[in-house]
């Protein structure tokens, strides 16, 4: 008798201490997590990207003609004027052909002169009459191509604006069409900053959406723009889609041609389109288009779901795909989470 009153409490004591590390690993398995509720709806893009400011009218200037350079008249960064002479070519060899032109010209005239007294007196043919008059009209037409020709020896400034590369030098050989210089008409032309972005962001950007500008040499300095062109096929140097974002205000005197510059595009929703915009921390390895984050339907386990990653806002992820059955984002604590981790909803 006396054993089994002794046994008892000796029972009691192991059940006691035996059952207390069960309740301290539940409490320490169980994560505390901050959420947030889910709600789809249609929201606006912005795509950030940077570029290179230019104008909308630069033009590679060059001869019509070969030749040897005589004299380049500008430097890089000047001014021009509209029809100020650039450049010109040594003149020796087309004054040459001018007058040889000129010459076949004037003998053809002169043969069919007198073709057409013989033809009166009846002593040459109306066909002789006929080939007389198309030798001339063809010396004549061949003077008018040299002389056109020879006025092009000469490049003029086409707009006022400023050059901006001289890509020969006085004394070179060139053939006709070979670039010269480069000017565009910055004085009077509208300045924009040309982008290049991926597939999906081109695919959102619409003419007309609104941007804002900074200019990568003036930290601080920020200008408005809006979308007026978008390129109808990728670009071979660089792998990307342009965008051309024009300044809407007058142009800043820190803005230079080929200087960087970065702008954030407010991309209107694309119609249909809906998404989830969740903050970053939220987003668990992202990769492109693709990444994982951890929901919860219940406020007691949390589920570790892909998503497709639609665009970047400045603050948040927008997320196209994948949280459809969910009711809530765990958005704190998910480093320390697994799929089917539980969970303690803290404020």
């Amino acid at each position: 008798m006396k054993n089994t009153l002794l046994l008892l409490p000796l029972s009691l004591l192991l059940f006691s201490c035996g059952s207390k590390p069960a309740t301290t690993a539940i409490v320490s398995d169980t994560i505390p997590v901050k959420i947030m509720p889910l709600q789809k709806q249609g929201t606006a893009f912005t795509i950030n990207a940077s570029g290179q400011f230019t104008t909308d009218d630069e033009v590679y200037l060059s001869f019509k003609t070969n030749g040897i350079i005589s004299n380049i008249l500008v430097k890089e960064g000047d001014p021009v004027r509209k029809g100020q002479l650039l450049a010109t070519l040594n003149l020796t060899e087309i004054d040459a052909q001018v007058q040889k032109d000129q010459l076949a010209f004037e003998k053809a005239q002169r043969d069919y002169q007198r073709i057409v007294r013989l033809h009166n007196d009846s002593v040459a043919t109306q066909e002789q009459l006929e080939n007389a008059k198309t030798t001339m009209d063809q010396a004549r037409q061949q003077l008018s191509t040299t002389q056109f020709n020879r006025s092009y020896s000469a490049i003029h400034a086409t707009q006022d604006g400023y050059v901006l590369h001289k890509l020969v030098s006085s004394g070179q050989m060139v053939n006709a069409g070979t670039p010269v210089l480069q000017t565009n008409g910055a004085s009077s032309a509208h300045w924009l900053l040309r982008v290049g972005v991926s597939d999906r962001e081109w695919a959102q950007v619409k003419n007309g959406d609104k941007a804002t500008i900074e200019i990568s040499g003036v930290p601080g300095d920020s200008l408005t723009g809006m979308v007026t062109r978008k390129s109808e096929g990728i670009d071979a140097q660089s792998g990307t889609f342009l965008i051309d974002v024009q300044l809407t205000g007058s142009k800043p005197a820190a803005i230079a041609a080929g200087m960087f510059g970065r702008c954030h595009i407010n991309a209107g929703a694309v119609t249909g389109s809906t998404a989830w915009s969740i903050p970053y921390a939220a987003l668990l390895d992202g990769n492109g288009s693709s990444g994982f984050v951890f929901v919860t339907n219940d406020n007691k386990i949390a589920q570790r779901i892909p998503v497709t990653i639609a665009g970047m806002e400045k603050e948040n992820v927008l997320i196209s795909n994948g949280m459809e059955q969910a009711k809530a984002l765990i958005i704190s604590g998910s480093a320390y989470l697994k799929d089917q981790s539980p969970i303690r909803i803290i404020q």
